[in-house]
């Protein structure tokens, strides 16, 4: 079985980010961007949200695209796990 279709069975979000920090100990900042449509007028919307991801022993740098998968918590702020780097 590959590592997609694993992916696809497993429990939990994925959300695909850009690393805004590396700075702590197996632990990265991911920023994701989602649009929305305002339930009015219908225009789409950016909405931002920072994740705390679990990344030990990884050579992931500020700026890289990542994958990002929910699990369970890791910590009080952790709960996202770091599946693959995008570039």
């Amino acid at each position: 079985m590959n590592k997609e279709a694993s992916l696809k069975k497993s429990k939990g979000k994925l959300f695909v980010g850009k690393v805004v920090s590396t700075k702590m100990k197996d632990t990265i900042i991911v920023l994701v961007d989602r649009f929305v449509l305002h339930p009015l007028y219908k225009k789409p919307i950016k909405r931002r949200k920072q994740f705390a991801v679990h990344a030990p022993n990884h050579a992931v740098k500020e700026g890289d695209i990542v994958t990002i998968k929910e699990t369970r918590p890791i910590s009080k702020k952790k709960h996202f796990m770091l599946v693959s780097i995008r570039s």
